[in-house]
């Protein structure tokens, strides 16, 4: 995985990051997560918004893409107003065919990301039906701090979801 490379998403990579997140979509209800994400949810407009507001992060491996990120520096939708400490990581996608491990270096990418924007903590949430999920942020140094009941999400029904954070080692 030494040839993984990481890069800020532009406009030229909309459809592609509609592709990874239908195809991670696919993935999950092939396996019976259901309520998580659904195919055709979310199209190039999203990442369009996402990248005026915030930010998002594409790795590729060998010449394809091999995951992205969304990273957030608000999200009053999940946490409410909030001072401006933590960073916000949505849509954490690997492709099916990165190497294993790569989601985690995904998250300690973003986590780094944080840290260099000067803020102390990443958050989270996960779908609260997933446990799963949840157990892979914990690994991860994740805690549980909270639950959000009715979130509104883009191209779909409201859902509930685990308030995730993680604090980041001061900086020398």
């Amino acid at each position: 995985m030494t040839g993984l490379r990481l890069r800020p998403a532009g406009e030229a990579d909309l459809a592609g990051l509609v592709r990874l997140r239908d195809d991670a979509a696919r993935w999950m209800l092939a396996r019976g997560i259901t309520g998580q994400w659904r195919p055709g949810e979310l199209d190039e407009d999203h990442f369009r918004r996402v990248l005026r507001h915030g930010e998002v992060w594409l790795a590729e491996d060998a010449g394809r893409v091999a995951g992205a990120w969304e990273l957030w520096w608000e999200d009053e939708s999940a946490w409410g107003p909030q001072p401006p400490v933590a960073g916000y990581v949505h849509r954490l996608m690997t492709d099916r065919a990165a190497p294993p491990g790569t989601g985690r270096l995904l998250l300690a990418a973003a986590e780094d990301r944080v840290a260099a924007a000067g803020r102390t903590r990443v958050r989270l949430d996960c779908l609260a039906a997933n446990p799963k999920l949840t157990a892979y942020y914990r690994r991860a140094g994740y805690r549980v701090v909270g639950h959000k009941d009715g979130k509104p999400q883009p191209g779909g029904p409201a859902k509930s979801f685990t308030l995730m954070e993680k604090e980041l080692p001061a900086s020398a």
